[in-house]
C-alpha cells in the first residue's frame, strides 16, 4: 500500500500548455487530411464539365418563296468533356441541327441550324435574335446575334 501512495505522490501530469499544443497539432493534422481528400473529389468532379464559348453567329435568309433561316454558330469547347448538341432554337422557334452535333474538348466547330419560316423571311434587318442550344447533359448555350441584310 505504501508503494501506491508513493507512486501517486511522485506522479506528474502533462501541463495544460503542452496538452493544448498537442490538441491543436492533432486538429490541424486531421483538417489537412480532410482538405486533401475533398480537394481530390472536387477536381475529379470538375474535370468533366461542359464549358463552351460562342465566337460567332452568322444569320442568313435563304430562298425566295418559302423562306428558311440559317444560323452558322461557331463554338469553341473550353471544358473537360465532349459537348453534344441535342436540340436548338432561334428566337423560340425549333431549329434543325446540321451534320455536326459533337465538339471534342479543346476543339472548335461550326454548327448549322436551320429554321423554316414560310412566306416571309425569318430574319429582319437590324433585329436581334437569341440562339439557344441544349446539350445532352442539360446545359444551355445561348448567344444573341443581330441580322444584317446583304
Amino acid at each position: 500500500m505504501n508503494y501506491i501512495r508513493k507512486f501517486k505522490k511522485n506522479a506528474k501530469g502533462l501541463s495544460p500548455v503542452i496538452a493544448s499544443i498537442i490538441l491543436i497539432a492533432v486538429t490541424v493534422a486531421v483538417s489537412v487530411v480532410v482538405a486533401a481528400w475533398m480537394g481530390g473529389m472536387t477536381i475529379g468532379l470538375m474535370g468533366n464539365t461542359e464549358q463552351s464559348t460562342v465566337t460567332n453567329v452568322a444569320l442568313t435568309n435563304v430562298g425566295t418563296g418559302p423562306y428558311t433561316g440559317t444560323a452558322v454558330v461557331s463554338i469553341k469547347n473550353t471544358g473537360g468533356a465532349t459537348i453534344t448538341i441535342s436540340s436548338a432554337t432561334i428566337d423560340g422557334k425549333t431549329a434543325t441541327i446540321g451534320a455536326i452535333t459533337t465538339i471534342t474538348k479543346g476543339s472548335s466547330a461550326d454548327i448549322t441550324l436551320t429554321t423554316a419560316s414560310g412566306a416571309q423571311a425569318p430574319f429582319a434587318d437590324g433585329a436581334q435574335y437569341l440562339v439557344k442550344m441544349l446539350t445532352a447533359k442539360g446545359n444551355t448555350i445561348t448567344y444573341s446575334a443581330a441580322y444584317t441584310a446583304p
